[in-house]
């Protein structure tokens, strides 16, 4: 057995005990690869090249260490670890709601994601799942699907930048910026916003919220088109794509390989269509495949998938819009022991309980304001028990594996954070690839490392 990501020669009891050499790989093992690499170099020109944590084309801080003979790769190692966070633990040590100022910290590049995995399976070990109001589940759509376009674009542009193509990357957030500057009035934040909460959302859409998103919706289309004229035809982009990065579906399947990169393969397996939630299958849209199994393939079906977004964003806004006339629609669940942020308003010290709320559990009501109290400091109790709700991600199936004791604190809440399982790829893509392949292939799989050490 020979463990991948390797670094160094191990000892004499392991080798014992394994057929090869095995590796293993830390922080401080620089002078091990040299070392192991100069015996395995003594009958060939093979050289070892660190490559990161620091390089701007490892997507954040991702070690690869490469081995090299002339400019082809004949063995990657990456190396994790340098933006671990403690998420996971800390998560342990507040009340679920507190939860979602940490799980939304994870993968940064798609933070509502995070927020919606682990919301979703705390609200069905709550058992209220079929309670959510259906105004909160279409602000949760129209959020989602605005966050998987700033992902995909939060890919795309990078990439064209890694290749030379500073054009594409200022396209990219061009329109990147728009969103972000949407989900800003809409959440009062650009990233990490804590704001899908369990039981609904934390507030209602501000006023003009849906007229920005629709003027919004009237650019993009152009700047799609936009960008595609850019990169679909480009020769260059072509020649440093096509048929780089080979990875089939059998692969996929051996690797937990999901999202944009099994979707290549030809598979239109899709959780918003394949198991629906957040009445995704009341929506319009379709599930983008390519067959070619390489970096052009992933990127054609990342920005197909932003057409196909705009489609059910504009669909929600119009449902939503739809909804305008209803009398005391509520965005967070009735029940006042679960159901926390109360009704907020903007005041002249900022976000806070509206004037009635306060004026209700000040001066009518005692239990209302021992509930709210409790509410707040204490949190509302989980009954014991586990779950796992997996939703379609920007990047692949994303989850959190939530355990519940009975109390007011999550007892584990673990992420199954796509990028994680896809670095596992990284040796299939790269491996007998030339050099200067090894950075598109790293952005086809368009990892995220704060969802990766988290």
């Amino acid at each position: 057995m020979t463990t991948p990501h390797v670094t160094g020669a191990a000892t004499a009891a392991d080798e014992d005990a394994a057929e090869g050499r095995v590796y293993d790989v830390a922080g401080e093992d620089w002078d091990k690869i040299i070392t192991a690499g100069d015996e395995d170099r003594s009958d060939n020109e093979q050289i070892v090249v660190n490559m990161g944590p620091q390089h701007p084309s490892t997507h954040g801080v991702l070690r690869l260490v490469l081995t090299l003979e002339g400019e082809t790769v004949t063995d990657v190692r990456a190396s994790i670890g340098y933006l671990h966070t403690g998420i996971e633990k800390n998560m342990e040590y507040r009340t679920w709601t507190q939860g979602t100022t940490f799980i939304t910290r994870a993968d940064y590049l798609m933070p509502l994601y995070n927020e919606m995995a682990y919301v979703l399976s705390t609200e069905r070990l709550l058992g209220i799942e079929d309670k959510i109001p259906e105004r909160a589940q279409l602000i949760r759509v129209l959020l989602l699907e605005l966050q998987r376009i700033t992902s995909h674009l939060g890919g795309i542009g990078p990439f064209g930048m890694e290749l030379g193509a500073t054009t594409i990357f200022l396209h990219g957030l061009r329109m990147r910026e728009e969103i972000l500057d949407l989900f800003e009035l809409i959440t009062g934040l650009r990233m990490n916003h804590a704001f899908i909460r369990p039981g609904g959302v934390a507030q209602d859409l501000p006023p003009g919220g849906l007229e920005k998103v629709r003027e919004f919706l009237r650019k993009a289309p152009s700047r799609v088109r936009d960008l595609r004229k850019l990169i679909d035809a480009n020769p260059v982009f072509s020649a440093r794509t096509k048929g780089v990065a080979y990875m089939d579906l059998e692969g996929c399947m051996a690797l937990g390989v999901t999202g944009p990169m099994l979707r290549a393969t030809g598979l239109p397996w899709d959780l918003r269509k394949s198991r629906p939630y957040l009445g995704y299958e009341t929506f319009d849209f379709d599930v983008i495949t390519e067959s070619s199994c390489d970096t052009y393939g992933r990127y054609m079906v990342r920005v197909r998938e932003i057409e196909e977004s705009l489609k059910i964003v504009e669909q929600a806004v119009d449902r939503l819009a739809d909804r305008s006339g209803v009398k005391d629609d509520p965005w967070m669940v009735s029940d006042a022991k679960i159901g926390w942020p109360a009704r907020l308003s903007l005041g002249p010290d900022g976000m806070g309980p509206s004037p009635e709320h306060i004026a209700h559990i000040m001066g009518q009501s005692m239990e209302a304001l021992i509930h709210h109290f409790k509410l707040v400091t204490e949190g509302f109790r989980v009954p014991a028990g586990q779950a796992y709700v997996p939703i379609e991600s920007p990047k692949g199936e994303l989850a959190c594996h939530v355990v519940s004791d009975g109390g007011t604190r999550p007892y584990r809440a673990h992420l199954r954070d796509p990028s994680f399982h896809h670095m596992q790829a990284v040796s299939v893509l790269c491996e007998g690839g030339n050099l200067a392949d090894v950075i598109p292939a790293i952005a086809s799989i368009d990892p995220v490392i704060g969802g990766v050490d988290r």
